[in-house]
């Protein structure tokens, strides 16, 4: 059986490291528990533990747990979301991580209007221009934001980044420092509904690195939750 909230304090343990490491404040740095294929009853752990954000991936799977959690956590979407999924998401999710283009933001924005709600989004960023991710290439990053720009129902608050798989955590931090200025780059331009306070970035391998980089939101599964059970 894992022990959840043991894996918790580890892992808070070592954001609290890799904050001192870098002269960082750890608390600064968000912890999302990644749940994916993961029990409610391992979710209640993670909450009890003092966990307080959470990701899914997909929105029928959120929507079960939601129905089934019903402590007062917050709620990220960090799968890719289809347009026609819009609507249920906005009931799950307090903000979305995986704005990736101009018709998703433009839904979003149509939805939020409705519902008088400024939809809170970060967006995903494909890094390496892996085909196999979703996520925005960088070169287009500017169009999309300006994009939003016009839009009044939609406010991008970070981004996000999945880059590449390495064994070794080292081999990934050029990714994550790219993603850091990107932030720095696209915050001087002073693009409407755009203020990129957030860089949700890393996971359960290489988060450490990622923190060092400038993460303020990590995403970890496994080291918390133990294997999927998928």
């Amino acid at each position: 059986m894992v022990d959840v909230a043991a894996n918790t304090r580890t892992v808070l343990a070592r954001i609290q490291e890799a904050a001192a490491k870098c002269g960082r404040d750890p608390a600064t740095i968000k912890l999302l528990a990644a749940s994916k294929s993961q029990s409610t009853e391992k979710i209640r752990a993670a909450i009890a533990a003092g966990v307080r954000l959470f990701g899914e991936n997909y929105v029928q799977e959120a929507k079960d747990k939601r129905e089934a959690v019903k402590e007062g956590v917050e709620w990220h979407m960090i799968g890719h979301l289809q347009r026609n999924k819009v609507k249920a998401a906005l009931d799950l999710f307090d903000l979305i991580e995986s704005l990736d283009n101009v018709a998703l933001a433009k839904e979003l924005d149509k939805e939020g209007k409705k519902r008088g709600r400024k939809v809170a989004v970060f967006v995903e960023v494909n890094l390496a221009g892996e085909e196999s991710k979703t996520g925005i290439d960088k070169d287009r990053l500017v169009p999309l934001l300006e994009e939003v720009g016009k839009l009044s129902h939609l406010s991008v608050e970070g981004l996000m980044a999945v880059p590449p798989f390495r064994e070794n955590p080292e081999a990934v931090r050029p990714y994550f420092r790219a993603l850091r200025e990107l932030q720095s780059e696209l915050s001087r331009l002073k693009i409407p509904n755009v203020e990129l306070k957030e860089l949700s970035m890393g996971m359960t391998h290489d988060f450490a690195v990622a923190i060092e980089e400038g993460a303020t939101i990590v995403r970890i599964g496994t080291a918390l939750f133990g294997p999927r059970e998928d």
